[in-house]
């Protein structure tokens, strides 16, 4: 039995610096109480483990309205501006976890909405990244997430149009839809805004699948990343797995075969993909 592990699977550094600084105010803010607004990465095990150490999640606008003291940490996958405005309206004590490349599109669709573009963020409209994203953008903004949004999308009044991307989405679906909005004739302007460690995960973990027997992803079942790489290695080998943990995987379908890849989302810790790594090579 050979197990090809991605280098790139794991945290990438938005997540570790995210999870890292929940971490870093637990032990020091011992007397004050810790919330996320949401969960901090998507990944039950880790939310699980801080819920464990006395941070409590807060989901709702309504429970962010309720709140009067606290510390609360923005989850990585950031926030509409008007939750910015709330906590400072509130004087709550703040600390922004959000990644990079997100703050970076937040800037960039704030700008260009002030010098009247349209924004068009390709991306699914239920990810909290977008929905974020979509609250820093104005109100001429779209969400587009299939060929099919991108054929009906018109845009009626003359202007600039400004096309962004979740950070996490498919690199060659981005390019697909681009493309289609592309020949509309609009003035356009496209950011390539999915983050280099999206790209090389995806393209490393595709390249893994073609070249084995059977192909382990691994992440929760909420992460838009995670679920894209299962996507891209499904195509690639028809044996792929998509489990959360090692309770998941059922050994006696890798009994048959000789070469298994593991990758592993943007939000999985290491000591899981570790777990599964260790038991496939001693237990197949």
């Amino acid at each position: 039995m050979k197990v090809i592990r991605a280098k790139n699977a794991g945290f990438c550094p938005g997540v570790k610096h995210a999870v890292e600084t929940v971490y870093e105010q637990v032990k020091k803010e011992k007397k004050t109480q810790i919330y996320t607004y949401g969960p901090i990465i998507h990944n039950e095990e880790v939310v699980k483990d801080l819920e464990g150490r006395g941070v409590k999640v807060i989901r709702t606008e309504d429970e962010l309205e309720a709140l009067d003291e606290g510390v609360v940490i923005i989850r990585s996958h950031g926030v509409p501006k008007r939750i910015y405005d709330k906590l400072k309206e509130k004087k709550i004590a703040t600390v922004d976890a959000t990644c990079g490349f997100v703050k970076k599109i937040h800037k960039i669709v704030e700008e260009e909405s002030a010098k009247g573009s349209h924004i068009v963020i390709i991306g699914d409209p239920a990810h909290p990244e977008v929905e974020g994203i979509r609250g820093w953008a104005g109100s001429k903004a779209d969400v587009i997430h299939n060929a099919a949004e991108a054929e009906e999308f018109v845009c009626t009044e003359k202007c600039r149009i400004c096309v962004v991307s979740q950070t996490t989405f498919n690199y060659n679906k981005f390019k697909e839809l681009v493309e289609i909005i592309s020949k509309k004739g609009y003035d356009i302007s496209v950011l390539n805004t999915i983050c280099n460690a999206t790209k090389e995960r995806q393209e490393e973990a595709g390249s893994i699948a073609e070249g084995v027997d059977a192909m382990i992803v691994i992440g929760d079942k909420h992460s838009s990343n995670t679920q894209k790489l299962f996507e891209i290695c499904k195509r690639a080998c028809n044996n792929t797995y998509y489990i959360q943990t090692l309770d998941d995987l059922d050994m006696n379908q890798l009994r048959s075969v000789e070469t298994v890849g593991i990758t592993a989302g943007a939000s999985t810790p290491n000591n899981i993909i570790e777990e599964v790594q260790n038991n496939v090579r001693i237990n197949i």
